[in-house]
């Protein structure tokens, strides 16, 4: 996966749970949460529905890798450490 579809997938992901969100004001350096005021539960979601869209096993010691666009990015794109 390269970087533009993974922001396109994260981006997707983001706007099924936040449909008033305009993907292009968010800010990809700044918190997911606070922009779109995600609650745990709803980053959560988005974290779920992150890695089945991709098919991949995001194990909770990663998710704060996921907290804003580019963290996203650079996850999908990047080595990513198996837990253990």
């Amino acid at each position: 996966m390269n970087e533009q579809q993974a922001r396109a997938t994260a981006l997707s992901v983001l706007t099924e749970l936040a449909p008033e969100a305009d993907p292009a004001r968010i800010d990809a350096t700044e918190s997911l949460q606070e922009q779109l005021d995600l609650d745990s539960m709803d980053f959560l979601n988005f974290v779920v529905g992150l890695s089945e869209r991709v098919g991949i096993d995001i194990p909770e010691a990663d998710y704060q890798r996921l907290a804003t666009l580019d963290g996203c990015v650079a996850y999908l794109t990047g080595p990513r450490r198996v837990a253990g």
